[in-house]
């Protein structure tokens, strides 16, 4: 196996067997000096607010059910939320966001996510993103999208049997997405269909399962503070990724969610 700072590390997920197994490699991955620097300057230097706490500063795996029919795919950790934590989407205000919406469907045991230890649970729904470290200003490389996509590459094969809707946060994860499924062989649209709220998506696995594509704004703070992603808005996708999955843990629709037509992008 390459050692962890070697630049083709992440071509080592090809040999994890289990989400477990990929975790673990993730975490130990080295392959981008400018993103090793960043996640490790910024565990060390800290948010005034979060001083007493130890970062994680590390590559971070997906998070949540291995078994999931929803995988919701989004750009990067954050540099005071999943680089904090060790897990992604927790520990900022766009993780709360999209947590409390995934427990307002039945999807979280919880509507909160602060800690690695602070007992959230997902059923039937995993977490995941192409680039597995913060990047400065949120906004890694054409280069570093690259290096990172045999993570998401494979985390997608081993959740494989029993993925039915894939949910992308904002355009990148759109586009990475259809990148990383039609590296893999699957069937996707031609000519790419655009990125947009509410937006759906045919695809179909090399084995022949259908899987839908879903769109929805980034549950950023850019985005959540205009208003051109509100809780409703957020919810209504949610409802239709259960809905399209045949999950049976759906909890309810949230008053208003089936109101707001979707926005284009």
């Amino acid at each position: 196996m390459p050692a962890p700072d070697s630049a083709d590390y992440p071509a080592s997920a090809t040999a994890a067997t289990s989400l477990d197994d990929l975790g673990a490699l993730v975490v130990e991955c080295r392959a981008c000096p400018r993103l090793v620097a960043w996640r490790e300057a910024v565990a060390a230097e800290k948010r005034a607010s979060f001083r007493d706490q130890e970062y994680w500063g590390r590559a971070v795996p997906g998070f949540g059910d291995p078994m999931a029919s929803i995988a919701i795919v989004g750009l990067a950790p954050a540099a005071h939320g999943a680089n904090r934590t060790g897990r992604m989407f927790t520990g900022d205000r766009s993780g709360g966001f999209l947590y409390a919406g995934l427990f307002r469907v039945g999807l979280a045991n919880q509507p909160t996510s602060v800690a690695i230890d602070d007992g959230l649970e997902l059923t039937g729904v995993r977490i995941t993103a192409p680039v597995r470290c913060a990047p400065p200003a949120n906004q890694p490389t054409p280069q570093e999208r690259r290096t990172c996509a045999p993570w998401l590459a494979r985390e997608l094969e081993l959740l494989g049997p029993t993925v039915r809707v894939l949910v992308a946060l904002g355009g990148f994860g759109w586009k990475a997405l259809l990148w990383t499924l039609s590296d893999l062989g699957w069937t996707v649209p031609r000519p790419a269909p655009a990125f947009g709220h509410g937006v759906e998506a045919d695809l179909a696995s090399p084995d022949g399962r259908a899987v839908t594509l879903l769109g929805c704004f980034h549950v950023s703070q850019q985005n959540t503070f205009t208003g051109r992603l509100t809780p409703s808005m957020l919810d209504a996708v949610l409802i239709r990724a259960v809905e399209l999955s045949g999950a049976d843990h759906f909890r309810r629709a949230p008053r208003g969610a089936r109101e707001e037509q979707p926005r284009s992008s």
